[in-house]
């Protein structure tokens, strides 16, 4: 299955105008250039995990809101803490974290 940057841009600039944000908020809550923001809602850049992780947190959204469009609403209070833990993590944590959990997608439990 893969990403279609595209909706991910565009559900990604939908929320930013939905909470009234203009993209220099954003990138100044994320710490990222304007033209960066600017380019990955037009799907003309695509954002690295941390970078993606930094906008969900900017935009109080869990990365499936913006990645399929939908939010698991029984368990959204637990992807919004994994997501705020994430959010802490340095690059090299986040790493770690990115590739134990396609090491536990990939598990038959």
């Amino acid at each position: 299955m893969g990403l279609d940057y595209q909706q991910i841009g565009q559900r990604i600039a939908v929320r930013r105008r939905a909470l009234g944000l203009r993209q220099t908020q954003v990138c100044e809550r994320c710490d990222i250039n304007s033209n960066y923001l600017s380019n990955i809602e037009r799907a003309r850049s695509i954002p690295s995990l941390e970078v993606f992780m930094r906008i969900c947190a900017a935009l109080d959204a869990t990365p499936d809101e913006f990645l399929v469009g939908t939010a698991r609403s029984e368990e959204n209070e637990t992807w919004r803490d994994v997501s705020e833990l994430l959010r802490g993590l340095d690059g090299k944590r986040l790493e770690l974290a990115k590739n134990f959990l396609c090491w536990l997608r990939e598990q038959e439990l």
